[in-house]
C-alpha cells in the first residue's frame, strides 16, 4: 500500500519538528519548509506530497498567497489551513479559495489525525467519482460511436465540435433515440466535466412545481416550505443543465427561463437574493418546436436562444445498419448483470429486429434486448404491421400470443430477473437468508419482505414466475 506523504510549511521551526515526529509515528512520510516560498517551489517538484498541512501566519509569501498558488500548480492535493486564535476571517477564505479543513492552534493529536483522514478519505472519493465518470463517459463514447450511418457520425463531429463552447445546445428527436445520450456526451467531453450534470424533466412536473425545481425557494415562500431549497440552477454550479422536454414548459415558465438565459440571474421563490446562472444548459425535445412557435405554443425569442446550436439524432428505422451493433453492445452491457447465459442473439431474432420499425427506438430496443437476456427461453416475436413486442411461451406457443407494450417490459422484466435472482442466491447459498442478503447488498430484512411477497418459503418454494405476461 502506498505511504502518504505530508508537507509541513511552518516557520515555527518546534512546530515543524513536533509535526515531523508525530506525523511519522503515525505511519506518514514528512517533509518541512519554513516558508511559503519553499513551499510553493516543492509542490512544483517531484514527486508531489498527497496533502499540505499549512500555518496562515508565515513570513514573505502568507499562507493565502501559497494556497492559490498550490491551488493553481496541483488543485486536486488536499490542503489544511493551521491558524492562530482569532484567524476566523483568514480561515473564511481559505475555505473559500480551496482548503479542505482548518485547525486551530493548539489542537489535540486525534484531531489533526482525524482531519487529516477524513481530507484523505474525501480525496480518495473524488478519485472513485472521476473513474466512475471516465467510465460513464467512455460508455457513452462506445453507445454513440458504434454507428456507421453517415447522420450518426455528423451528430458525433457537431458534439464535440461544440462540447468545449459553452453555447446552448437543441437536441431533437423522436422518444427513445438517445437524446439523454448525447447530453451526457457533451458534457463529459466539455471542460465542465468534473462539474455536475443535472437532468430536469420538464414534462414530469406541473409549472408550480417545475418552477420551484428549476429556481428552488426560501422558506415562507408557500405553505410546507419551511427550509430553504436549493434549484437546479444552483445545484449545477458550474456543470451542465439539461432541460430535457423543453417543449412542454408552460408559456410563464418560459418567459421567467428566457430572463435567466439573457441575465444569468435570478431569485429564488420567496427570495431577494440574486443567485448568478454559471451552468451551461442544455435543451432536449421530441416536439418540433418551430411547429410550436408557429401554433404560439412556444415562445420565439427562447427558441432562438435556446437553438444556438441545433442537433437532431435520426430514428433508428433510419440507420438499421445500427440495429445488430447496438444489440450486441446491449448484450455485452447486460449480459453480467442479469447472470444471463445468452453469448448473442439467435440469427432469427437479429432478422426480426432488421425487419421492425422500433417505434420507441434505441430504448425500445435495448429494452427488448434486457427481456431476451433475463428470459431466454421466451420467444420475442415483433409485429412490422402493429410494431408491438410481442412474447410467447414454450409452452403455450400454438396460442395466439398476447402483445407486450414497451412500457410493461421494463417493470415486468425487472420484476422477474430479481425474483430469479433472489432465487439463485437462495439455493447458492442452501437458504442461508442472512448470507444470501450480504451477497444480494440488501438487508435481511428487506429480503424477509420479498420473500414473503413471492411466497417464498424455505428451500421448497412455488415457482418464482411463469413466464406468460398479461
Amino acid at each position: 500500500m502506498k505511504s502518504i506523504s505530508i508537507l509541513i510549511a511552518d516557520d515555527d521551526a518546534a512546530v515543524r519538528s513536533y509535526l515531523a515526529r508525530f506525523l511519522a509515528s503515525c505511519g506518514y512520510m514528512t517533509m518541512s519548509v519554513e516558508s511559503g516560498d519553499e513551499a510553493i517551489m516543492r509542490m512544483k517538484g517531484q514527486p508531489t506530497p498527497d496533502l499540505v498541512l499549512l500555518d496562515v501566519m508565515m513570513p514573505g509569501t502568507n499562507g493565502l498567497e501559497v494556497l492559490a498558488h498550490l491551488k493553481k500548480v496541483n488543485p486536486a492535493v488536499p490542503v489544511i489551513i493551521l491558524s492562530g486564535v482569532g484567524h476566523i476571517k483568514t480561515v473564511v477564505e481559505a475555505i473559500r479559495l480551496g482548503a479542505a479543513d482548518y485547525l486551530s492552534k493548539p489542537f489535540e493529536e486525534e484531531e489533526l489525525q482525524l482531519t487529516i483522514r477524513n481530507a484523505l478519505e474525501k480525496l480518495e472519493l473524488r478519485d472513485e467519482v472521476k473513474l466512475l465518470r471516465r467510465q460513464l463517459a467512455e460508455s457513452e463514447d462506445q453507445e454513440l460511436g458504434i454507428s456507421s450511418n453517415s447522420k450518426m457520425v455528423r451528430v458525433r463531429e457537431i458534439a464535440r465540435q461544440v462540447a468545449d463552447t459553452d453555447v446552448p445546445v437543441l437536441i431533437t428527436g423522436e422518444s427513445g433515440v438517445g437524446k439523454e445520450v448525447l447530453a451526457r456526451y457533451i458534457h463529459v467531453h466539455s471542460g465542465r466535466a468534473e462539474q455536475p450534470y443535472v437532468k430536469v424533466n420538464c414534462a414530469a412536473l406541473p409549472h408550480d412545481l417545475l418552477e420551484s425545481e428549476l429556481f428552488g425557494y426560501e422558506r415562507g415562500a408557500f405553505t410546507g416550505a419551511v427550509t430553504d431549497k436549493p434549484g437546479k440552477f444552483e445545484l449545477a454550479g458550474r456543470g451542465t443543465l439539461l432541460l430535457d422536454e423543453i417543449g412542454e414548459m408552460s408559456p410563464p415558465l418560459q418567459a421567467k427561463l428566457l430572463h435567466v438565459l439573457q441575465d444569468n440571474e435570478y431569485s429564488r421563490l420567496g427570495g431577494k437574493r440574486v443567485v448568478q446562472v454559471q451552468a451551461r444548459v442544455l435543451a432536449s425535445t421530441n416536439r418540433r418546436l418551430e411547429q410550436a412557435v408557429a401554433h404560439g405554443e412556444f415562445r420565439e425569442d427562447l427558441y432562438f436562444r435556446l437553438n444556438v446550436i441545433a442537433i437532431e439524432i435520426p430514428p433508428l428505422r433510419e440507420r438499421r445498419e445500427d440495429i445488430p451493433l447496438l444489440s450486441s453492445h446491449f448484450v455485452t452491457k447486460y449480459r453480467e448483470k442479469y447472470k444471463s447465459p445468452v453469448q448473442q442473439l439467435p440469427r432469427e431474432l437479429m432478422e426480426s429486429f432488421m425487419r421492425f420499425d422500433w417505434p420507441g427506438n434505441v430504448r425500445q430496443l435495448e429494452n427488448t434486448v434486457k427481456r431476451y437476456l433475463i428470459l431466454p427461453d421466451t420467444d420475442v416475436m415483433m409485429s412490422a404491421e402493429s410494431n408491438k413486442v410481442q412474447t410467447v411461451e414454450p409452452e403455450t406457443r400454438v396460442h395466439t400470443p398476447q402483445p407486450l407494450f414497451l412500457k410493461e417490459v421494463g417493470a415486468h422484466a425487472a420484476e422477474q430477473a430479481e425474483r430469479e435472482l433472489v432465487l439463485r442466491t437462495l439455493e447458492q447459498t442452501h437458504w442461508n437468508r442472512k448470507e444470501a442478503a450480504r451477497m444480494l447488498n440488501i438487508s435481511y430484512k428487506a429480503l424477509r419482505n420479498k420473500l414473503k411477497k413471492w411466497n417464498l418459503k424455505g428451500s421448497v418454494a412455488t415457482p418464482v414466475f411463469n413466464h406468460q405476461v398479461h
